[in-house]
């Protein structure tokens, strides 16, 4: 384990230089990388504790030592970011940050910072031109944010939901209570969908999702093996839809605890996990190996229920 960011960089991005070597030049790369403050645990720098074999954790759930470097304690890393910038400068191009924002984050106990309730997940590719599909992970709008009256079925002042805004109100009617003109412009989406008798597809359209394209609103959704580096199903889902046509190939350097290659064996992708850690290699193994089975055999895998134990012992049952 590197004990300086800068030296955890540096090999983040040799791994990544043999991401791109396999890669295809029409792929993409989806990067989810979790973020930490600076600090020296117990008044020791993280390196020390991992010379002296007390400290098996992975850079990833432990704090940063602020050895050497310009971080301060309590500074937040940026590793995201600075990983994206250090690929950049290897030859990637980086071109998307988006954020992933917890409806069900977990709490924090600080006081002097505000709790965090989001991470990055940057998109990288290979080549300048390379394989994108916005159409499968386009979201239908509802019925309200599509409503006559709210500027465009889109979101107004960046916050969810429709709302009524001075200038936006959809002008149905002039002041006289006539109809609008024929050739007037169009002051909603369903207004232009109405006058063409078609949908639109949303080619020019900026916001034709229920949220900006770059934010997107997901749970976490824990399982019983969870370890701490899991994320939900539904953002692989869709980094796998948008980044890997139909039938294509998934390679996921850090496979954990498999749910990229669960979420690519449901969407018929051939998948490749790499993962050093067995106990997650064989997490990640029995999560697939079930995914094939049948329901009867799922509920067998299922960890049994142990007999409760006296509350004393020699307790009478």
């Amino acid at each position: 384990m590197e004990p300086t960011l800068a030296e955890h960089l540096a090999v983040m991005v040799d791994v990544f230089r043999e991401v791109r070597r396999v890669l295809k030049p029409s792929g993409t790369l989806w990067l989810n990388y979790g973020d930490c403050y600076a600090t020296t645990p117990n008044g020791r720098p993280a390196s020390a504790q991992k010379a002296t074999g007390s400290d098996d954790r992975t850079f990833r759930d432990k704090p940063m030592s602020t050895i050497g470097g310009v971080l301060k304690p309590k500074d937040l890393c940026m590793i995201p970011n600075r990983l994206a910038i250090a690929l950049q400068e290897d030859g990637w191009w980086v071109r998307a940050e988006n954020i992933w924002g917890k409806i069900n984050p977990m709490p924090e106990s600080v006081r002097d910072r505000p709790a965090g309730a989001h991470e990055k997940i940057f998109m990288l590719t290979k080549s300048e031109r390379y394989f994108y599909d916005p159409q499968a992970v386009r979201q239908r709008r509802s019925s309200d944010e599509d409503a006559n009256g709210f500027r465009g079925g889109s979101y107004v002042g960046g916050a969810p939901g429709p709302r009524k805004t001075t200038g936006n109100v959809r002008r149905a009617r002039d002041e006289k209570g006539g109809a609008i003109p024929p050739n007037a412009r169009p002051h909603s989406l369903s207004d232009f969908e109405a006058r063409h008798g078609r949908q639109y597809d949303g080619r020019h359209l900026r916001n034709y999702e229920p949220a900006p394209i770059g934010v997107w609103e997901m749970a976490t959704r824990p399982f019983p093996e969870a370890h701490f580096a899991t994320f939900p199903p539904e953002l692989a889902e869709r980094c796998l839809k948008a980044g890997c046509p139909p039938g294509g190939a998934v390679l996921d350097p850090f496979g954990g605890a498999g749910t990229v290659g669960v979420v690519a064996e449901a969407l018929g992708l051939d998948c490749t996990l790499i993962e050093l850690n067995p106990d997650y290699a064989a997490m990640a193994e029995r999560r697939i190996a079930a995914l094939r089975m049948g329901p009867d055999s799922r509920a067998a895998l299922r960890p049994q229920a142990r007999e409760p134990l006296p509350l004393f012992a020699g307790a009478a049952s």
